[in-house]
């Protein structure tokens, strides 16, 4: 079960590292590159810099979440544990390494893991995130870092 419940997609970007880690650092960025057409904008916190720091979002669904930074190392990896405002986290986490290939490419991976997802309200909603959804957010995030590279 504890496979069937990490999703993973990878992409290579004819971008820089650091190009790619900053559009997705900022949260306000995010709604940009969503292939899970989840995120409608930020609404609280800003560009992100270190694990402890904590974004909102709202979601498209007019619902808020607040993200919780819990891995971090500059240009390379940011994850983060979503929840309702003022909860803590159902138990499912995004994460985006970013591997340099070269100084004009990089091999992303974009993984939902919801291996610690308790919450039965919240696993349909889990499975409907496929490794074809987060590959879409690969393919978005590569279209906006090639434009502004």
């Amino acid at each position: 079960m504890t496979d069937e419940r990490i999703r993973s997609a990878t992409h290579d970007i004819s971008a820089d590292a650091a190009t790619v880690f900053e559009l997705i650092a900022d949260p306000a960025r995010q709604p940009d590159w969503d292939g899970n057409d989840n995120l409608a904008e930020l609404v609280g916190g800003g560009r992100i810099h270190g694990v402890g720091e904590t974004f909102s979002m709202r979601l498209t669904n007019d619902a808020v979440r607040d993200n919780q930074v819990v891995e971090f190392d500059e240009g390379r990896l940011i994850a983060w544990l979503p929840s309702e405002p003022g909860k803590p986290s159902p138990g499912h986490l995004w994460r985006w390494e970013i591997e340099p290939i070269d100084d004009t490419h990089v091999r992303v991976t974009h993984t939902y893991d919801w291996t610690e997802l308790t919450d039965p309200g919240r696993m349909e909603r889990a499975r409907t995130t496929t490794a074809e959804r987060l590959r879409a957010s690969i393919d978005n995030l590569a279209k906006l870092a090639e434009q502004s590279h």
